[in-house]
């Protein structure tokens, strides 16, 4: 994947994911829906079979579905997680799903507010 093929990738992930914080109960709620990414490079097995991961400083979130054979996919799942706290970093993280190993495909921080 070219860098700039990259950079690209993680501006949209980073751009089109939204991030939402709500007082529900006295406690913080982190939303987090409408990931997509495009332009995804294909590797030598072919078109990429993309999926994210979501993180936040405490650890892992959760995991969208395999979107198989498409440069731009979007995800209709939504995460939500109690005693969000802002200030605090969401990274998510744009594999391809294959058999042996799956690549890394570009990673992006937000700060939550």
């Amino acid at each position: 994947m070219s860098s700039s093929s990259l950079l690209w990738c993680l501006l949209v992930v980073c751009v089109l994911s939204v991030v939402q914080i709500y007082a529900a109960e006295e406690r913080k709620v982190l939303k987090v829906f409408n990931l997509r990414a495009s332009d995804l490079d294909s590797d030598i097995l072919g078109i990429p079979d993309a999926y994210v991961e979501v993180f936040r400083a405490y650890g892992f979130l959760g995991r969208t579905a395999v979107k198989n054979d498409n440069t731009d996919p979007s995800w209709e799942e939504e995460f939500s997680f109690l005693n969000a706290r802002e200030n605090n970093t969401l990274r998510m993280e744009v594999y391809d799903s294959d058999i042996f190993f799956d690549d890394l495909l570009g990673t992006c921080e937000r700060s939550i507010k």
